[in-house]
């Protein structure tokens, strides 16, 4: 958690030979030199190894929020819309045409997702706000990581990551909302699933689920220490036991009900079929493990007021929640369910150690692990003191309280060109100067590992010195 978005990869594009300006002439050339900055930026960042991705973001955020202001200025200013206070007149002289990597869009396993024509500047606005909004959802996955890692936090530095990847979420949600209130976008017919309003609106919904569970998990002790638990390099085996104050508990359940509202949302816009199936999976996942954490904090608010049977009736509706299907006996899993779940804990904790796609489940496992710490604690108890009567677990979830929201986005406000760029703009472009077009070629491969630039057998950096480029198709 959150979902590991691939980055798409765009095609080049002179935005000069698409719009013209008479009052800001060099705005156009200005626009196309970040796009192909821009443009080098993801490419590189797709030919990178996926462990040094995440060191690689904050580069592309760089580029795209170098980039934002001059596309918005060219998008409004074609719909005759003023630029801050200033006046600016742009002409299109034919609509723009760019490819953008449809990364979202179903696909056939082993084939490359596809790379349709776009028409128009909204498609492009949409394309470069919705990748601004990955690369925000990548660094909130970032900081998330650090709590999977070997190293013991302390409280302090647990809350600081947690709210700064919170802070990643809802700007992905502001943004994602900021892209429906465009008319052009919300009302487009011929885009790509990635920027149709159905999954734009699915993803803001996934978005605002995400932080809002991330309210819970800043202050939920349990997880913490299931999480300690299984780190081998943790000697602090005599700890006080995880307490929530009554009232906090039940609050905790309404949030995480909220957020199950908002994931069953995106589930129900996310048409199956011409989305990922990843995504689709994902979004799912992340719908039942807030439920099940729901039932936990239920149960949780029940065993503090004594309710201990009460408790672990609503531990076996969290257990339905989110799927587990193993039984506990003397506080160990038994049968093949058993061994089927702990093989897959295993595999999941490799993946977090290399590295790799974890959380694909939308944190399932995380909270089963969770349940049945307080599962085997609880039945314990209550065999041996309490001796209370479980009842069924059905009745309980069908009651359950409704959602209650806790965050309150600020809707997203693009970068503005300041007054002293575009006065800047009003010059004409210097005719001695060409617009950087970026040193990336479009027909290069742009996945990990892919082919570069170079011609074969030279030496790095010299492929100016050589008749044709490394990636031309002849033979001779």
């Amino acid at each position: 958690m959150p979902f590991p978005f691939a980055l798409p990869t765009t095609s080049s594009a002179l935005l000069s030979s698409f719009v013209e300006s008479a009052t800001h002439p060099s705005l156009p050339l200005a626009a196309t030199t970040k796009r192909s900055v821009l443009k080098d930026a993801l490419k590189k960042h797709k030919r990178l190894a996926p462990r040094d991705r995440t060191a690689h973001l904050p580069t592309v955020q760089d580029a795209i929020s170098n980039y934002v202001p001059f596309l918005i200025a060219l998008y409004a200013a074609s719909g005759l819309r003023d630029v801050g206070t200033e006046r600016v007149d742009v002409d299109v002289r034919r609509p723009l045409e760019v490819e953008w990597r449809s990364t979202l869009s179903a696909t056939l396993p082993g084939r490359e997702p596809p790379r349709p024509t776009l028409i128009g500047l909204h498609h492009e606005v949409a394309f470069t706000l919705s990748t601004l909004a990955y690369t925000h959802s990548l660094l909130a996955r970032s900081q998330l990581r650090m709590l999977h890692d070997a190293t013991m936090m302390s409280n302090e530095q647990r809350t600081g990551a947690i709210t700064a990847a919170m802070k990643h979420l809802l700007e992905v949600h502001s943004i994602h909302k900021y892209l429906l209130g465009l008319p052009s976008i919300s009302a487009a017919k011929d885009a790509p699933p990635d920027i149709q309003p159905s999954t734009i609106s699915a993803l803001a919904a996934l978005a605002l689920a995400e932080a809002t569970l991330l309210v819970v998990s800043k202050d939920d002790p349990y997880a913490a220490v299931v999480s300690d638990d299984r780190n081998e390099s943790n000697r602090d085996w005599m700890f006080k036991a995880p307490s929530i104050p009554k009232v906090r508990a039940h609050v905790y359940a309404r949030l995480c009900l909220a957020a199950a509202e908002h994931a069953g949302q995106a589930q129900g816009l996310l048409g199956p079929g011409k989305i990922d199936a990843d995504l689709v999976k994902y979004v799912t996942g992340l719908r039942r493990t807030a439920r099940g954490k729901a039932a936990r904090f239920l149960a949780i608010d029940a065993e503090l007021t004594g309710k201990t049977g009460e408790g672990l009736a609503w531990l076996q509706g969290a257990r339905k929640e989110v799927g587990l299907a193993s039984e506990l006996k003397d506080g160990q899993r038994k049968g093949f369910k058993g061994l089927k779940q702990s093989w897959q804990e295993r595999r999941e904790d490799k993946r977090v150690e290399k590295g790799g796609e974890w959380g694909m489940d939308g944190g399932k496992l995380e909270e089963a692990r969770v349940v049945e710490m307080l599962e085997a604690k609880w039945d314990k108890e209550n065999s041996t003191i309490n001796t209370q009567l479980v009842p069924p677990w059905e009745p309980l979830l069908a009651n359950m309280p409704s959602g209650r929201e806790y965050h309150s986005p600020q809707p997203y406000q693009p970068p503005q060109l300041d007054a002293q760029t575009l006065a800047l703009m009003r010059a004409p472009p210097d005719p001695s100067e060409s617009v950087f077009r970026g040193d990336e070629e479009d027909s290069g491969g742009d996945e990990y590992g892919g082919s570069t630039n170079e011609p074969v057998g030279a030496f790095p950096g010299t492929s100016h010195d050589y008749g044709r480029r490394g990636t031309s198709n002849s033979y001779y």
